[in-house]
């Protein structure tokens, strides 16, 4: 599984967008990491900064990139405005509190990361040695990697997402089945469950790869778009249909992992294994695959019939009493189930 190393990633996901390939800020750092000058660049011209600096050329110009890389030929810090769409100082020297802990090793970023947890700021150094720009916040740090390591890890990642699509789609295909025959256990709901959290996920890392990549990344996207589909909804109508009022709100991000978190994410709580325990369908999942029929006709179906089998074998003068459905909808929800049923019929065989 492909998954992003840096944990500091959330931190900056923002502002990656903004330093994406094709942006005039990403052309400006890629322009002096190719010159080996290096760089050190601060966005924010607050009076924190001001406070610690030393001397430096008021500019007070636009951004250009042309301007980035021939500014970095100084010696100093670069100070651009807060959104980088303006350039304010330049050959500035920082002068950060020395007794803030740093990492780094060279003076370059030992600097930009205290600058960084000192005022908060974005702070990006670029290595005149080593070939890398680096960004700071805070107390985060995040090396960007380049377009082509960006789209292989992007490509590995779409291929793990079309594995986990497909075991999506055979668990939940296993579940129509066995809630048309009356026969889910709680295991067979936290299965699908488990599987589509793992498919969302690993979408999520993906789709931090396609934001550092910009337009670079946008076939990519489409593709990823593709995969994931309605997965969100499936997945909060499989909790509407299998879980209790007490089922808490709030839970682990990775509570997934274990068939019993799921099953407490469930509200389903005891001292005895549950998984085997059979469960019973509220109905919301399949009657929401049927065209043209409302959330608020599938809440009054629900709460009439009360069991999805009951709806399952109503005929159009049941649903009908229905308030919101009527003999045109009726008609359409009998229809809809009986593909269903059809179509569940012709995958077992």
């Amino acid at each position: 599984m492909i998954y992003m190393q840096n944990r500091d990633y959330d931190n900056f996901g923002h502002i990656l967008n903004e330093l994406s390939p094709g942006t005039a800020l990403r052309e400006g750092l890629e322009n002096v990491l190719a010159a080996q000058t290096g760089a050190l660049i601060v966005f924010g011209d607050t009076d924190d900064i001001k406070s610690m600096s030393d001397g430096g050329f008021f500019i007070n110009e636009d951004f250009l990139p042309a301007k980035l890389y021939e500014l970095a030929k100084m010696d100093g810090a670069i100070i651009l405005s807060e959104n980088g769409r303006r350039i304010v100082y330049a050959n500035t020297h920082l002068n950060p509190d020395s007794s803030i802990e740093t990492s780094e090793t060279g003076i370059r970023h030992r600097t930009a990361e205290r600058v960084a947890k000192q005022t908060g700021l974005l702070v990006i150094s670029i290595s005149q040695r080593r070939d890398l720009i680096t960004l700071y916040k805070d107390g985060g740090k995040y090396v960007l990697p380049d377009v082509e390591q960006l789209i292989s890890k992007a490509n590995q990642g779409i291929q793990t997402v079309e594995k986990y699509r497909k075991s999506f789609e055979e668990s939940v295909e296993m579940l129509n089945g066995l809630e048309l025959e009356d026969l889910v256990s709680l295991n067979d709901v936290c299965i699908v469950i488990q599987h589509g959290e793992m498919l969302a996920k690993m979408g999520r890392e993906v789709k931090r790869y396609i934001n550092e990549l910009g337009t670079e990344g946008d076939i990519i996207n489409t593709h990823l778009e593709q995969l994931i589909g309605d997965l969100d909804d499936e997945l909060k109508n499989i909790v509407k249909d299998y879980s209790y009022p007490n089922a808490p709100e709030t839970f682990d991000e990775d509570y997934f992992m274990d068939l019993t978190e799921i099953s407490r994410r469930l509200g389903y709580y005891s001292e005895v294994d549950v998984l085997d325990a059979p469960v019973f369908t509220k109905g919301y999942r399949l009657l929401s695959r049927i065209k043209r029929v409302p959330d608020y006709v599938i809440d009054n179906l629900i709460d009439y019939f009360e069991d999805f089998h009951s709806i399952l074998n109503a005929d159009m003068e049941q649903l009908d009493e229905v308030e919101g459905v009527g003999a045109v909808r009726a008609r359409n929800i009998i229809e809809g189930l009986r593909r269903i049923r059809e179509l569940y019929a012709f995958i077992k065989k």
